[in-house]
């Protein structure tokens, strides 16, 4: 398994407007094969930040997730909330 950790930086008078959005993510991830889990994180010490961290099955499976319908559909305009490109990073599993 793999966990997807992702951080976003809203503009802050869009902050509600993008924590909807990508809660829409998540459930269009909830949907798709291989995925596990997701947690939203509102760090204490950001107030236009929201992380994820999702639980995928494997790299492939995410892979598939990046370039489907699905996500382009639950993810659009997003590019527009954002103060600064959203950072991922991937981490294994043990």
């Amino acid at each position: 398994m793999i966990g997807v950790l992702t951080h976003h930086w809203a503009k802050e008078e869009l902050f509600e407007q993008a924590r909807t959005l990508l809660d829409g993510n998540g459930t269009a991830q909830s949907k798709a094969p291989g995925f596990v889990s997701r947690t939203t994180l509102i760090p204490r010490g950001d107030s236009n930040q929201i992380s994820s961290i999702v639980i995928w099955d494997d790299d492939e499976i995410y892979d598939k997730w990046k370039v489907s319908p699905e996500r382009a559909a639950a993810m659009n305009g997003a590019d527009e909330l954002w103060l600064k490109p959203p950072l991922s990073e991937r981490f294994d599993i043990p």
